[in-house]
């Protein structure tokens, strides 16, 4: 067993997105700020309705995949496909854009809190062009495993093997077999999670504080950082004295070329040049 070390940190920075939702980034930043083939990383809370109600009119995709998941409030997507979907509290919605998909994603609640994370995964080239998808995931299609030391987790994509059994989240079969999972630790505890070795992971905390690493050498990573790991066949995860939790991500890497202009992922300039004429043409969803 190889416990991954924490490689860098990627703090969240506040952003703003679609008509002016107000929002921490930790990943996609800059070209730089990527880890293949995740490409973007977006954490939204807030209790101010100014910060969120303007949500994400309709905009179009190309080339990757898009995951959304709520921890706390309502929105609603609709996209040209006639997909409509109602995300709420503990759910989430798993987009292809492939060739195109032109979608909104707009709040359905005029105050309370809005929280929750928006992924891009990229696709590899023979599957930029394939045809859009998309799936609702309700809340309680979401499993939710115990781990060591009281700590649990909910598992939305890939598989987590855990001392009482593996647990398998809704959504497998994509090519970069990610894992996509929502751990909650006690103060106290720690956790040894397996991960499959060359997969590239990384850990976000979204409350609290942890360690993440060797037992001996591990590095602390404050609320609202992502740590980008190192190679290894599992992740360490200790929480302090109070309670944190994360999202652990892993994915297999692509090793492609990376071209991204705005809401289109390709391979090359010329690419990214024949998806805006396809978007300004009326073609992108063709």
């Amino acid at each position: 067993m190889t416990t991954r070390p924490v490689a860098r940190l990627s703090g969240g920075r506040p952003a703003t997105d679609g008509a002016g939702v107000r929002l921490r980034r930790s990943l996609g930043q800059s070209p730089d700020a990527r880890l293949d083939p995740f490409l973007m990383l977006d954490e939204f809370a807030s209790d101010d309705p100014d910060d969120y109600i303007a949500g994400f009119p309709s905009h179009p995709h190309r080339g990757f995949e898009t995951v959304t998941y709520m921890l706390e409030g309502h929105m609603l997507h609709e996209d040209h496909l006639g997909n409509r979907g109602h995300l709420t509290s503990g759910g989430a919605q798993w987009m292809t854009a492939g060739r195109g998909i032109i979608h909104s994603e707009m709040p359905q609640q005029e105050a309370g809190r809005m929280h929750g994370f928006q992924l891009w995964i990229n696709l590899p080239a023979r599957e930029k062009m394939k045809p859009g998808a998309y799936r609702d995931v309700r809340p309680d299609e979401i499993p939710q495993a115990p781990l060591d030391q009281g700590a649990t987790a909910r598992v939305l994509a890939g598989s987590l093997d855990t001392s009482r059994g593996t647990v398998e989240g809704p959504i497998r079969g994509v090519t970069t077999a990610p894992l996509f999972a929502d751990l909650t630790l006690p103060a106290g505890s720690a956790v040894a999670v397996p991960v499959p070795a060359g997969h590239h992971a990384l850990v976000y905390v979204f409350e609290g504080r942890a360690a993440v690493g060797p037992a001996d050498a591990g590095r602390e990573v404050p609320t609202h950082t992502a740590a980008l790991l190192g190679d290894g066949d599992t992740v360490r995860i200790a929480a302090g004295d109070e309670p944190a939790r994360l999202l652990l991500l892993a994915a297999r890497p692509i090793g492609e070329p990376v071209v991204q202009y705005g809401p289109f992922v390709m391979t090359s300039r010329e690419e990214i040049e024949q998806a805006l004429a396809d978007y300004r043409d009326g073609r992108l969803t063709a």
